[in-house]
């Protein structure tokens, strides 16, 4: 870790490793803030990004234990309004990234003007760009349809559902959804080489970086956490706190299968990191945090940085080698 620190120039980090269900290792590092020298300690929370998509994940297929939803149902079973070419997309292929929606996210932010309204008002005019379940295409609409959903089945809102049925059940007591313009405490602050705001060409200077992220997209992207209770939640997921059929997860972190047969990159809610050998899946936010579990060895690896582009995913491989050495010769995570 201090060797990716010292190479990556990342200002602050967390690691966390789990095996046989148990924290095996727990390490904060470096500096969270800068401009007032504040450490990282080990209850120091970061942005996770789009590993919050695994949180969602999870809270589909509680759903589907609770008998409310069937990811093999059309969304427009769930909700109205829906656009004609949208009514039969499968609440599967939403979180699997093949319903080839139009992103209501742009390169500046929301689409339209700005604001929810006006982003759904947009989106709903686009044209789909491939029929659903014909390819992967990575995108927010699909989380933003699914918190929609998680509220109306619910009868809460998601974040309150999240807290209710994951964070107290795993222990998460410091876990808190927001972006750049809220006050989360504890919060570690993102920097990137990549100027300020929200980016453009690389540069030399450390700037730091702000998340804009608008509440009704937090279900892709908006949850802070530390390691720590990361870890928690791994724990509580493996051990059926969180899900009580184990078929629940395996379903969750199957590949899903496009029309023609092929298996899809994503599971429900998880990208499916490596399919084998010591298969991978995850969760994998921001350039900057990152969380593998090796189902099949018996470990999770957790990493959170405060550096836009740090990329741990790219050397988590290295750290489980430590504890699993066949994982050094298996195909590297690209």
């Amino acid at each position: 870790m201090r060797e990716q620190m010292a190479t990556k120039h990342i200002p602050g980090a967390q690691i966390a490793v789990v095996q046989h269900g148990h924290i095996i290792l727990l390490e904060a590092f470096g500096i969270a803030n800068l401009e007032h020298r504040v450490a990282v300690t080990e209850d120091t929370v970061f942005p996770i990004n789009s590993a919050t998509k695994s949180f969602t994940g999870v809270a589909a297929m509680q759903l589907v234990e609770a008998g409310k939803l069937d990811l093999d149902a059309p969304i427009s079973r769930y909700l109205e309004d829906l656009p004609a070419t949208w009514q039969n997309i499968r609440v599967r292929q939403l979180l699997a990234h093949t319903s080839g929606l139009p992103d209501i996210i742009g390169r500046t932010g929301l689409i339209g003007d700005g604001t929810e309204e006006g982003a759904w008002t947009t989106v709903k005019a686009l044209p789909i760009e491939s029929a659903p379940g014909t390819r992967f295409e990575y995108n927010q609409t699909n989380y933003a349809l699914l918190a929609r959903i998680i509220d109306t089945l619910s009868g809460m809102s998601f974040a309150e559902y999240f807290s209710a049925h994951q964070f107290k059940p795993a222990g998460m007591m410091h876990v808190h959804f927001g972006d750049g313009f809220d006050i989360v405490p504890d919060a570690a602050t993102p920097y990137s080489f990549y100027g300020s705001g929200h980016g453009g060409a690389a540069t030399k200077e450390l700037g730091r970086w702000r998340d804009d992220l608008p509440h009704f997209t937090r279900t892709g992207a908006g949850l802070n956490a530390s390691a720590r209770e990361i870890a928690r939640w791994v724990i509580a997921l493996q051990t059926g706190k969180l899900l009580a059929k184990p078929e629940s997860l395996k379903r969750l972190w199957t590949a899903d299968t496009l029309n023609n047969g092929d298996r899809n990159e994503w599971a429900m809610g998880w990208p499916i990191v490596r399919a084998a050998p010591h298969p991978i899946v995850g969760g994998i936010g921001g350039g900057r945090a990152a969380f593998f579990i090796y189902p099949e060895d018996d470990l999770a690896i957790i990493v959170l940085t405060n550096l836009v582009g740090s990329d741990p995913q790219q050397f988590i491989d290295k750290i489980a080698a430590f504890y699993v050495p066949a994982i050094a010769a298996a195909p590297a995570y690209d």
